[in-house]
Parts: C-alpha cells; sequence; structure tokens
C-alpha cells in the first residue's frame, strides 16, 4: 500500500530518516564512498522539507519511501529508498508505476551514481533515457535520466 507521509511530524521524519539511513548506507557501499551526501540529510531536514513524500507498507511496517519535487510540468523524482529487510520484492517498480500514472507532468527526472547499476537498469526499464553526466564538487560521477509523458 502506497500512503502520502506528513514529513513535518517529527515521528514521520524519523521513519523517513531510518530508511534513508539504512539505504543510503548500502547504496555508498555500492558505489564506493564514503563521503555520500544523501547521509548527511537530518532529521530536521527531512521535517522541514517541501519535498512530497510517499511510503510503502508492508502491513504497517514502512518499507519505501519515495521523495519528489513538482515544479509547473516538471516532476523531480529525490529520493527513491528502500529498507534493506525489503529488498528484491519488487517495491520499487510499484513506487515508480505509481509517481509516473499519479502526477501531472510533462517531464519527470531522476539521477543518480554512474556506477549504480541496479538503479539505472530499473529507471532504463521504466523508459527513462539518459540525459547527461557530470561529476558534481563531491567527486561521484552521476547519470540524469528523464521521461516525457506521452
Amino acid at each position: 500500500m502506497i500512503n502520502k507521509l506528513d514529513n513535518s511530524h517529527t515521528e514521520v521524519a524519523n521513519r523517513i530518516y531510518s530508511i534513508f539511513q539504512s539505504s543510503y548506507k548500502i547504496e555508498a557501499q555500492l558505489i564506493g564512498t564514503l563521503n555520500f551526501p544523501p547521509l548527511l540529510r537530518s532529521v530536521k531536514d527531512i521535517a522541514g522539507s517541501k519535498s512530497l513524500f510517499y511510503g510503502f507498507f508492508e502491513n504497517t511496517c514502512l518499507a519505501a519511501v519515495l521523495e519528489v519535487a513538482i515544479y509547473d510540468d516538471q516532476l523531480d523524482i529525490n529520493s527513491l529508498t528502500v529498507a534493506p529487510n525489503s529488498f528484491r520484492r519488487g517495491i520499487v517498480d510499484k513506487l515508480l508505476k505509481y509517481v509516473l500514472s499519479t502526477f501531472d507532468f510533462d517531464k519527470a527526472f531522476v539521477e543518480t551514481a554512474l556506477v549504480n547499476e541496479p538503479a539505472i537498469r530499473l529507471y532504463k526499464k521504466h523508459g527513462f533515457i539518459e540525459v547527461k553526466q557530470w561529476t558534481p564538487s563531491h567527486g561521484i560521477k552521476k547519470i540524469l535520466f528523464e521521461i516525457k509523458k506521452a
């Protein structure tokens, strides 16, 4: 089940933070870095964010979090994280299908580390195409994907 999360509530922000930390630690290992900016986000940062957060629940347990921002006709997928004990259950597919079918947009964007092959396969599977590659100041090579709504 997918529900909107009210990240302004401290308890909810803590649950989002917990998923982010556990998932991003594994992603940092996968891409081979100790300096992974998403791990620096605090509960306070999450609670104060103007992004929209959606949670995937297995029974009453929060298993995954999707964070999006909408600007005019553009949808930005800012985070897509799954609790490690819920990996490989098709949850990210369900969250991506949900966001791509629920929101009204002309273009949607998502980025990931260039070496994050599982994420790259996922985005391509859902019709995203590569737009660019670059290296930000933190040094992790990134790739940006875009999808246009038909």
